[in-house]
């Protein structure tokens, strides 16, 4: 599974983002996926907390691991 699907998995199961979200996310992050979650707060899609969640978890993965 890519980086790109754990991501959304885990925001669709552990932070019960809806797929409409994500889907405008993934829309307004355009070329660079990587914004997601920015796109995601920016939207008002997520709280700040989350936000801050969706990061550590980023910031906690070791290089090479696809899962969160």
């Amino acid at each position: 599974m890519s980086r790109q699907a754990s991501l959304i998995q885990y925001l669709e199961q552990e932070m019960a983002v809806s797929q409409a979200a994500i889907a405008l996310g993934l829309r307004q992050a355009g070329a660079l996926p990587n914004l997601l979650p920015i796109a995601l707060w920016e939207y008002g899609l997520i709280t700040t907390d989350q936000l801050n969640q969706i990061f550590d978890r980023l910031e906690a993965l070791q290089p090479g691991q696809n899962s969160f």
